[in-house]
């Protein structure tokens, strides 16, 4: 069943009661936008191997880099511990200045996600202190609020488990458990955002009911969700090295794969599989996609439906010319950050084809930012 969100009691101004969720929904939009960055930086420090430059977790304290010459030999003293610094980076001749470089890249994205969450908390106690959040909203907001919570801890986790043992590198189903709830959180603060705007765009005309999930959007969401999966293992695995060549991967089109250890073994970890799973399951997700985005524009999101297939057809695009380039630093993190759009894109058409006030009427759902 539906919650209806209605717009808080006591005020006198239809203006005033409108500007609040309007308010709301542009602080939303802007949390968003900075996860999106984060999840750029993400990839930059995944690619450029730095995620494990930081041995330590001190959530407040560590916001702060290294300031002294002995600060700096401190931390390279501990990353010179670990296994990839003794197997890889250190026979490779690593200097300090070359350890400030990757030390860099984690410290700014362990730094936004502090920010993100700032960006989070301060103005929703703020919202809920003046009485601007919409009743049936409040618990979204805090479970949104959560999830960013569990997104740091699910980082460190990430991070760990590349620090014992033989590993030199991090769990890559951590990575792909870090990566989802990022995306899951962006979806999620696109619908309540696009909830919130409707409500002060007066859509509650039609009961105040939420947009909710349909089967068409669940499909396709699903089939989207798949994909970045296979794309996060891809990734933790640096499958994406194993091939340089489109539509054929070392001359085949079905790579040899190790299946001697089982078959769900090889769904999980076996390079070569990986990679040509996640090239050609793009193709089935284009498909559910760009049926997703038809069904946005019959419902009046013209605009939604112009982004998702903009936001797929480009990432297609960048996956095989990441492939072709020999994973070029600047498309494989243009190709994350497509990712990120079309996650935002694909929560905007699916709100559109479960809305109340969108569905059925053209221009009911406009532009993103329409109104907000």
């Amino acid at each position: 069943m539906d919650v209806p969100i209605r717009l808080p009691a006591g005020t006198n101004a239809d203006h005033a009661d409108r500007s609040r969720p309007l308010a709301v929904a542009r602080w939303l939009w802007v949390v968003a936008a900075l996860v999106v960055v984060m999840v750029a930086v993400g990839g930059i420090t995944r690619l450029t191997e730095s995620g494990l430059s930081i041995t330590e977790w001190k959530p407040v304290t560590g916001a702060i880099p290294p300031l002294t010459e002995a600060q700096w030999e401190a931390e390279f003293a501990a990353y010179r511990r670990i296994p990839e610094y003794t197997q890889i980076n250190g026979p490779a001749g690593m200097t300090l200045a070359d350890y400030k470089t990757i030390y860099f890249w984690e410290w700014l994205h362990r730094l936004l996600g502090r920010l993100i969450g700032l960006a989070f908390a301060l103005p929703l106690a703020l919202f809920w202190a003046i009485g601007a959040i919409p009743a049936g909203t409040k618990g979204r907001l805090l479970a949104l609020l959560a999830l960013g919570g569990l997104q740091g801890v699910f980082g460190w986790y990430m991070v760990r488990s590349g620090l014992g043992g033989q590993a030199t590198d991090v769990s890559h189903f951590w990575l792909s458990v870090h990566l989802l709830t990022a995306l899951v959180t962006l979806a999620g603060l696109v619908w309540a955002a696009l909830d919130l705007r409707a409500l002060a765009r007066g859509a509650g005309a039609r009961g105040g009911a939420r947009a909710r999930v349909i089967a068409p959007a669940a499909l396709a969401g699903a089939v989207l969700f798949i994909q970045l999966l296979l794309g996060a293992w891809v990734a933790g695995l640096n499958a994406g090295h194993a091939s340089d060549s489109w539509p054929l991967m070392q001359g085949r089109l079905v790579p040899e794969v190790d299946w001697s250890r089982g078959v769900v073994r090889a769904l999980t970890h076996d390079p070569f599989l990986l990679h040509f799973l996640h090239r050609w399951w793009a193709f089935i997700a284009f498909a559910a996609l760009v049926w997703l985005a038809r069904r946005a524009r019959r419902a009046g999101a013209r605009s939604a439906s112009i982004a998702i297939q903009s936001a797929v057809g480009l990432q297609v695009l960048l996956g095989i010319a990441t492939v072709l380039s020999g994973m070029a630093l600047w498309l494989a993190v243009l190709h994350q950050l497509v990712g990120a759009l079309l996650v935002a894109s694909v929560a905007w058409g699916a709100h559109a084809v479960g809305s109340p006030a969108g569905t059925g009427s053209p221009g009911g759902t406009r532009g993103l930012t329409d109104g907000a």
